[in-house]
């Protein structure tokens, strides 16, 4: 049995979605991953600070997979549709972790992202017990970040994604009057 890891190559990506969570201030939510668990073990390469993530189920429209997964993970459902990108945006995984996250199926995620506005309370935000607790928590921190921070505080493999995400919504955050 060999410990060579798989052609990337012959991998293919995982379709997701991302999320961008804008509030009043024109500032995006980020989630502070957990360590445990964490299936492309961001917080071993580096800053494990994200946006909401998450995977496209079967016959899943990324619209609602990315509402779906904003819920599973912040508990938030207040939230209006600002724009989405305009492609899809790809990152691959670091060689010392293909092969083993996402049990060795894919080489890195073709992510759909989607920018809202929060429209509600921020008592409404619960990483702890995302739907009440019927998804286990992701996150065990959160804070509002100004967008163009965004690729220093993610884990450098995701850099260039996050890149790409900046320049799609780099015209949101002008668009709140307490920016």
């Amino acid at each position: 049995m060999s410990d060579a890891p798989p052609d990337r190559n012959s991998l293919p990506y995982r379709d997701c979605v991302g999320i961008a969570v804008f509030n009043a201030h024109g500032n995006v939510f980020f989630g502070h991953r957990k360590s445990a668990g964490d299936p492309d073990q961001s917080a071993a390469h580096g800053s494990a600070w994200q946006m909401p993530q998450g995977g496209i189920d079967k016959g899943e429209d990324p619209l609602g997979a990315a509402l779906r997964e904003l819920h599973e993970e912040t508990n938030i459902t207040s939230v209006s549709l600002l724009a989405e990108a305009p492609e899809w945006i790809y990152y691959d995984l670091p060689d010392d972790v293909l092969g083993k996250a996402w049990e060795g199926k894919y080489r890195g995620q073709r992510q759909r992202w989607f920018a809202f506005a929060f429209t509600g309370d921020e008592a409404e935000i619960d990483v702890a017990e995302p739907a009440g607790g019927k998804h286990p928590a992701e996150f065990n921190a959160w804070r509002w970040e100004k967008l163009n921070r965004a690729p220093s505080l993610i884990v450098p493999f995701k850099r260039p994604a996050y890149e790409k995400v900046v320049e799609a919504f780099r015209d949101i955050p002008q668009r709140f009057t307490h920016v």
